[in-house]
């Protein structure tokens, strides 16, 4: 700070305020106001409302007992195939087992194999190949055998 003559540095995000400052002879400390921190997380509380329907494709799954979800167990980038190259680990029709792997999630920049938990035939793929994924989030519709 001394360098650059800076006697205060503030940077703010979402969910995150740094604030640096630096006594200077002479000069009489200021103080911030707090009020405008606690108004900036209120929009970003609105935001996620939205995707909070996006669940609502898992309620045709509980009508038929016999159709399960695999469900992401983590956020990151979905990939359906081992490579650009490569044909994806499991299609629409494609049997699986226990143990399975039928994608791979990314995240940060660690490649993650999924293995199916269950055993049966693939209905349904929820995520196109490259799209970011949460926890949680419904990735095949599997009709158990």
């Amino acid at each position: 700070m001394k360098k650059s003559d800076l006697s205060e540095f503030e940077i703010q995000d979402q969910d995150f305020k740094l604030r640096i400052k630096r006594d200077l002879p002479g000069r009489a400390p200021v103080a911030a106001p707090m009020a405008p921190v606690a108004s900036a997380p209120a929009p970003v509380a609105a935001a996620p409302a939205p995707v909070a329907p996006a669940p609502a494709p898992a309620a045709p799954a509980a009508a038929d007992p016999s159709i399960k979800l695999i469900t992401s167990p983590m956020v990151g980038t979905y990939y359906a195939t081992p490579s650009p190259d490569n044909p994806p680990f499991v299609t629409v029709g494609s049997p699986i087992k226990a143990d399975s792997v039928v994608c791979i999630i990314e995240a940060m920049k660690v490649m993650n194999e999924i293995q199916s938990e269950i055993a049966g035939t693939v209905v349904e793929c929820l995520v196109a190949n490259g799209t970011s994924v949460e926890f949680g989030q419904p990735l095949f519709r599997v009709k158990v055998s």
